[in-house]
């Protein structure tokens, strides 16, 4: 039997559920899909929010051969099967789902004919593609970002599937929706999933559908709630938050699990490379590292030897000690700049590199720390309306205590330390 999820697929921009800052009235992509002509582009967003979907739209709307690949199974030989088709084709669009899955001489396959124009391709990928895609397979590429839905895009999913079963003579009445909207996260197909499974396990004519019996038939059919693997984020939120927590107990758990469960080794290895700075930052940069070190190794040895690195990198980044006070400094000046704007830069440290602008005062007044004692000298480096503001904070622990004490000798009182 065809699975909900599959069955409401929508197969026009009108039925489409979201995305409307791509596909609603005058939006980007809906122009180019009306005016026939489409780049090379790459989807990218979280699962279950309608990028398979969007694709075979464009295709079905234009008229076009459409080729699809995943980038699991699939290797430099399916690519070139599908070009040596699209040759005897006109305007043949190949999708390929998970393309941040494909190594550099997988995307390389595709340069030439992407470049010819003899298939536009169309990738999908949760992953941000500047890491991902190779350089100049994204530059021929427009990348358009798909937005996770949120509570309104999900309601009008469970009224699809509700009206679905009504054409089906099964009469289902959803009392209560917080639970579907709770382990679905955003992603419509675990959702569809869900209700799915909760409408399968009761054949009475009338069903009412609460946060009880949602609960109760997920938790009994876990792993038929999750036949795609869906708990992809969830054990990696477990993950991170495992070494967070300094817990290596949870943290090599879970990494197991995912280990277990085939996930790509590079993609563990960069969501640790980003919590050595996120999370233990300044408080121990050798973190940063040994993280580094094992992103490389990861991209090197592959399954299953790296394995153990992973392990030993993981580890190591939950017993180390934790400050998330760089990450926060960050977010505390950008918050600063979108409620001030662009600021001008102070003169005394602007470049002057022409005679116009030494006249003009560009650089006056600048201190050039190494002429000073302790190659320190006080002077203001923010724009005056930001004028002895604190946007980093040092952590509480060893190290950063030792910055704060330096700070103090340096500024005095100037950023209250």
């Amino acid at each position: 039997m065809t699975p909900l999820a599959e069955t409401l697929r929508p197969t026009s921009l009108d039925n489409y559920i979201g995305q409307q800052h791509l596909v609603g009235p005058g939006a980007v992509l809906r122009t180019l899909i009306e005016s026939g002509k489409i780049p090379s582009m790459i989807f990218w967003g979280p699962p279950g929010i309608g990028k398979t979907t969007l694709a075979t739209i464009i295709s079905n709307t234009l008229h076009r051969p459409f080729h699809t690949l995943s980038a699991i199974s699939s290797g430099v030989k399916e690519v070139r099967e599908v070009i040596e088709q699209a040759k005897k084709e006109e305007g043949a669009i190949l999708f390929i789902d998970e393309i941040h899955r494909f190594n550099k001489s997988q995307q390389d396959s595709l340069l030439g004919a992407v470049e010819r124009g003899t298939i536009t391709l169309i990738g999908a990928t949760t992953e941000n593609p500047s890491f991902e895609v190779i350089s100049a397979l994204l530059s021929r590429c427009q990348v358009y970002i798909l937005k996770e839905f949120g509570r309104a895009e999900m309601e009008q999913l469970i009224a699809a599937a509700v009206k679905h079963y009504a054409e089906q003579g099964r009469t289902i009445e959803v009392k209560e929706n917080e639970a579907l909207l709770r382990i679905s996260g955003g992603d419509a197909r675990k959702l569809l999933n869900a209700f799915e499974l909760v409408v399968n396990r009761d054949n009475s004519q009338h069903l009412v559908i609460d946060n009880d019996k949602v609960t109760n038939v997920i938790q009994q059919n876990l792993a038929l709630y999750d036949r795609q693997g869906e708990m992809h984020y969830d054990i990696i939120s477990a993950f991170i938050k495992s070494m967070r927590g300094s817990d290596p107990n949870g943290a090599v758990y879970w990494l197991a699990r995912m280990i277990e469960g085939g996930e790509d080794p590079v993609f563990i290895a960069r969501r640790m490379l980003i919590f050595a700075s996120e999370d233990i930052s300044n408080a121990n940069p050798n973190a940063l590292l040994l993280a580094n070190a094992c992103f490389e190794a990861v991209t090197k040895i592959g399954y299953p030897e790296c394995r153990i690195t992973l392990s030993q990198c993981a580890i190591y980044l939950a017993n180390s000690v934790k400050s998330n006070s760089t990450y926060m400094a960050l977010a505390n000046a950008q918050q600063a700049i979108r409620r001030t704007g662009d600021l001008p830069v102070p003169l005394h440290i602007r470049n002057a590199p022409t005679k116009l602008m030494k006249e003009l005062g560009y650089s006056d007044g600048y201190k050039y720390a190494h002429d000073y004692e302790g190659n320190f000298a006080e002077q203001e480096y923010l724009p005056d309306a930001l004028r002895g503001t604190k946007f980093y904070e040092p952590g509480n622990n060893a190290r950063e205590n030792e910055t704060r004490k330096l700070l103090q000798y340096r500024w005095k009182q100037k950023y209250n330390y």
